[in-house]
């Protein structure tokens, strides 16, 4: 099959393009490689990709809507795998402009490249941060996500609405994914894990906020694959039986789904922190802070929909998952 995956430079973008590779898929990857995080990073994410013959990158912006169209007129695309957006809650607090242009004016271009192009299923991400001011755990996609706590998650919980306009109107399969707090080798160096592990390598204190106070349903990039790739046989189809007097946020009358993907194990960032400690080999200095404004206290993943649709089921331990990242980054890092 082709895939367009665009956000091919990015951690799960990466990740996923090159396990669509090895299975003897074709890849067009899009990226505008910007400099939200460190860009060689991402080059070299690329590089592994350019190493198989099956992979063909664009660089531009998905915002760009006539480069975008292009590239849509040019492929002949079966699957669309939306991964591009401009990450972070706490990043948005500083420049919202930067979210309506990629995670909005972006989507819409995405969505009218499947409109126009026949595309059979759009897998697109959302985000555990839609969940915003919720308490109800585990968090459910059959719960509402009406209260957004940072404009990141608003841009997310608009791409899931959009995204459902296009099903109903032109009848485009789309699937949205709430990822919960994926990290691994090659991640993202704005994640706490990652900052965390330079610093306690340079000897500085760790910013720990809400006092660590905090749970995350950390989920390891190989598990966050599987549950993508297994959800590929699996397009959304319409459902005449959907009760619209009772609807179900999650599914509807068009071919549409939500889903959680993550690991359905929620764990203290305390835990998280003294497990990266041990494979590291040096204890934290700690600084404890209040909560930052956009965070949320806990998120925790109810994944039995995509378990009872797919048989998806996590199997990397945070020991296992945290051993691999610090491997990886000692090598990449440190290697002289």
């Amino acid at each position: 099959m082709i895939f367009l995956i665009t956000g091919a430079a990015g951690f799960i973008g990466m990740s996923l393009s090159k396990r669509l590779l090895e299975e003897g898929n074709k890849i067009i990857g899009l990226d505008n490689l910007n400099d939200y995080y460190d860009v060689q990073l991402k080059k070299d994410r690329l590089e592994i990709l350019k190493e198989n013959e099956n992979f063909t990158f664009y660089q531009l912006d998905l915002a760009d809507r006539q480069a975008v169209e292009d590239c849509f007129a040019k492929e002949n695309v079966d699957v669309v795998i939306n991964l591009a957006a401009q990450a972070g809650v706490r990043y948005s607090l500083k420049n919202p402009h930067a979210y309506v242009d990629s995670n909005l004016v972006g989507f819409v271009n995405i969505l009218e490249g499947c409109r126009h192009h026949k595309i059979k299923h759009l897998i697109y991400a959302s985000s555990s941060s839609v969940y915003g001011a919720n308490t109800k755990m585990p968090f459910s996609t059959n719960d509402g996500v009406n209260h957004p706590v940072s404009l990141y998650a608003a841009t997310k919980k608009s791409n899931e609405l959009m995204a459902h306009a296009y099903s109903h109107l032109y009848d485009i399969p789309t699937t949205g994914l709430r990822f919960f707090t994926v990290y691994g080798p090659m991640g993202r160096p704005d994640m706490a894990y990652f900052s965390f592990t330079k610093k306690i390598l340079a000897g500085e204190p760790i910013k720990i906020f809400n006092n660590g106070e905090m749970m995350r349903d950390f989920t390891y990039i190989d598990d966050i694959v599987d549950g993508i790739v297994r959800l590929l046989d699996h397009p959304p189809k319409a459902n005449p039986e959907f009760d619209r007097e009772n609807p179900i946020p999650s599914a509807s009358y068009a071919p549409y789904k939500i889903y959680n993907i993550g690991n359905n194990q929620p764990i203290k960032l305390m835990d998280f922190i003294e497990t990266l400690e041990k494979h590291i080999g040096i204890e934290a200095k700690k600084e404890f802070l209040p909560m930052q404004a956009g965070d949320v206290k806990a998120t925790y993943a109810d994944i039995d929909d995509l378990q009872q649709t797919t048989g998806f089921k996590p199997t990397t331990t945070i020991d296992d998952g945290l051993k691999q990242f610090v491997d990886w980054y000692m090598e990449y890092y440190h290697k002289n």
